[in-house]
């Protein structure tokens, strides 16, 4: 049965009763609008295939496994932010870092948003954090953000 669109907040007349609700499917340009500009350098799934001499399908195989994120271009293609690499593997410290985001309640956007916004407190953007090895530091300041 599809959800209701009743009488409520976030709903239409002609509900079907009390626990219906209304989804609001948000696109991936609306989600990451600017994002790919504060990012700067991505790549595409088979580019990374290829950084890290993988198939394709290992690369999606990461991303499913929560090594890597991976948002959608305004054409619809995943990428991959290119810093996420170092040479020809994935940064070591991310897949953890990933994890605490999620669980602090980041969608991969979020996740990437906050990893490329400056912090003076660092100082500096947490992504540079995690490539010099400070990963202890970033994961207490992503594990606080839960609470």
């Amino acid at each position: 049965m599809p959800p209701s669109v009743g009488d409520g907040p976030g709903r239409r007349p002609g509900a079907r009763g009390p626990g219906w609700t209304t989804l609001e499917i948000v696109t991936s340009t609306e989600n990451t609008e600017n994002l790919f500009d504060l990012v700067g350098q991505w790549l595409s799934l088979p580019d990374v295939a290829e950084t890290l001499d993988l198939k394709v399908t290992r690369v999606h195989a990461l991303i499913s496994e929560g090594a890597l994120i991976a948002v959608r271009d305004a054409e619809g293609v995943r990428r991959i932010p290119a810093l996420f690499l170092r040479e020809d593997r994935v940064l070591e410290s991310l897949k953890g870092t990933l994890t605490v985001l999620r669980d602090a309640g980041f969608d991969d956007a979020e996740a990437i948003r906050w990893l490329w916004t400056e912090d003076d407190s660092l100082p500096g953007r947490p992504i540079d954090a995690l490539r010099e090895g400070r990963k202890t530091e970033i994961r207490r300041r992503a594990q606080a953000l839960a609470w």
